[in-house]
């Protein structure tokens, strides 16, 4: 039941943001901004935790969740350090996923010989 459960949070956060591309005059990059914008909004006012924990992966993987985490670093090193924690929290919170996209672009872009459309 799980794996059904990611799969209709995720698809419905999927849905979303193609009917933001489609009907909207929203650029693609405004759409991931406002999602993670949002996930960090949701996640403040305690909204967000609930439905990740609900979801899992469907509520954690979609970029709503790359705000989940920002903000959920924050808090916990603003607990632990104080208002230092707001500079460091989100980065520490999630250095995997910035690294590894960091990694993948490099890589890709060394081994990938462009393509003319």
């Amino acid at each position: 039941m799980q794996y059904v459960t990611a799969f209709l949070v995720g698809g419905i956060l999927c849905v979303i943001a193609q009917l933001l591309i489609d009907k909207t005059n929203l650029t693609p990059a405004r759409i991931l901004t406002i999602y993670v914008v949002a996930g960090v909004i949701l996640t403040a006012m305690g909204i967000y935790p609930p439905l990740a924990e609900w979801a899992g992966a469907g509520a954690t993987v979609p970029l709503t969740g790359f705000g989940y985490s920002l903000a959920k670093g924050v808090e916990e090193e603003i607990a632990q350090r104080g208002p230092i924690g707001i500079l460091t929290g989100g980065l520490s919170s999630c250095a995997a996923g910035i690294a590894a996209a960091i990694f993948f672009s490099l890589f890709f872009t060394i081994f990938k010989k462009p393509q003319p459309k």
